[in-house]
């Protein structure tokens, strides 16, 4: 029984999507399995590893050993040799994402204001670093990679001028005392009339010569399938993503999980891959991305 990786964020939306073939995983350590998966995964085993998104990146970058791992579309142009994206799995902010932010103290009306400034960023790869590039200009302020889940105390203790929050952190940086400077993914929308691509799902390339024509395909449907059970049994997927999540209260944890598990995780398709393209080209203008071919979605095999 062929047993593959399945990497993704640490984060709620990630969480509540994939322990259906996963199995649940211990917060605290995900090498212990809690509970077995759930649905019928053709004969295929799937293991969890819950990580940083930048450092799924990096890996996927320079290894590349991951048979299945949350990237961000940002990172695509630097392993599309090795992976191929999915249908089902992204993330988009639909007039929503990343939010910059910073202390009351600071002048910063706009993203204009970060000339020359010091702005935490949850990695150089992150699609939430490329949209603040096209957004203010690549090189105009300096970037300062850090884990995400510490971007709002950098903010908070001076050590950076601002900074811009993903995952939970969202809806956390205000009761941490900090202001909004702007929504990067309201930005995107108002500017492209079309959702902000952040976070991918990405299968190796080599799954059908390892497992045999097809297998890819399968593996896809198998994913989507993952994502149609969870979202049809939402109180136990959330009962499940709130022990990763620190956001306690259950209707903000449902929110959350509302913003990044929509119809575009469920299906990209081709609206969602034109999101993509753009995302894609407007790094290629910013001088943050090399210039990339057009991709397309794997679609799931689904009469397997």
């Amino acid at each position: 029984m062929p047993t593959l990786t399945l990497a993704h964020s640490a984060d709620a939306d990630d969480v509540f999507m994939w322990w259906p073939i996963t199995g649940k995983v211990s917060a605290v350590a995900p090498h212990e399995v809690i509970a077995p998966a759930c649905i019928n995964t053709r004969g295929w085993r799937f293991r969890a590893l819950p990580a940083d998104i930048q450092d799924l990146n990096k890996r996927a970058i320079d290894v590349g050993d991951l048979d299945i791992t949350a990237v961000s579309f940002s990172a695509y142009p630097h392993i599309r040799t090795r992976y191929a994206l999915t249908s089902c799995g992204s993330s988009f902010g639909k007039g929503y994402g990343p939010k910059l932010v910073a202390r009351p103290s600071r002048s910063l009306a706009s993203p204009s204001d970060l000339e020359g400034l010091r702005v935490a960023v949850p990695g150089l790869n992150t699609s939430a670093f490329l949209t603040l590039s096209a957004l203010v200009g690549a090189g105009r302020f300096t970037p300062v990679p850090t884990p995400f889940d510490r971007i709002i105390e950098r903010v908070v203790s001076g050590e950076v001028d601002a900074g811009v929050v993903i995952h939970e952190g969202q809806l956390m940086f205000a009761r941490a005392g900090l202001k909004l400077v702007a929504d990067l993914g309201a930005w995107w929308t108002q500017q492209r009339s079309m959702p902000l691509p952040l976070g991918a799902n990405a299968v190796r390339r080599d799954l059908d010569a390892r497992f045999g024509p097809g297998s890819m395909r399968t593996v896809v449907a198998l994913l989507r399938a993952s994502i149609d059970h969870a979202l049809a049994h939402r109180d136990e997927a959330l009962d499940y993503a709130s022990t990763f999540s620190p956001l306690k209260e259950r209707s903000e944890l449902d929110r959350y999980v509302s913003m990044y598990v929509n119809d575009l995780t469920v299906d990209a398709g081709e609206s969602g891959a034109s999101a993509v393209r753009a995302l894609l080209a407007a790094g290629v203008e910013s001088g943050v991305l090399p210039d990339s071919e057009t991709f397309e979605f794997v679609s799931p095999d689904m009469g397997k």
